[in-house]
Parts: C-alpha cells; sequence; structure tokens
C-alpha cells in the first residue's frame, strides 16, 4: 500500500460511526487529516469520495479498505 494511514479517534452514535483520520500518501508526500462517517455500512467522506478525494487511487481504495477492516463493516 502506498499510504500511511492512522485512526486517531471514533465516535459510535446508534448505527453511526464518525472516524477521525490520518492518511499519509507516499505519492503525493502529503498528510491529510478528516472525519469519516459510517451510516450503517456506508462510508462517507471527501477523502474517500471517488472524484473529491486529494487521495491517489491506490491510497484512497487502500484506505477504504482498512477502515472497512478496522471497523468490520
Amino acid at each position: 500500500m502506498d499510504c500511511q494511514i492512522t485512526v486517531t479517534d471514533f465516535v459510535e452514535r446508534e448505527t453511526a460511526i464518525y472516524v477521525k483520520i490520518d492518511v499519509y500518501d507516499h505519492q503525493k508526500n502529503q498528510w491529510y487529516q478528516e472525519e469519516l462517517r459510517f451510516l450503517g455500512e456506508l462510508l462517507y467522506g471527501e477523502l474517500v469520495h471517488p472524484k473529491k478525494s486529494p487521495l491517489t487511487e491506490q491510497c484512497r481504495l487502500g484506505t477504504i479498505a482498512y477502515v472497512r477492516a478496522y471497523f468490520n463493516r
């Protein structure tokens, strides 16, 4: 994976999980901080959005896979 991912904090409320995450994209040599959220099984946030994400595609997909596995979603 071409990125480093760290979940720094999260809060669960009913079926929602709010996640603070730090991602380092090695190809862009850039750190990103953002809040993502699970509503049920759906993951939301600009960092993982296919058209709005500043991450490289490989890092974006790696971030999605990591967060889904971390929260078993």
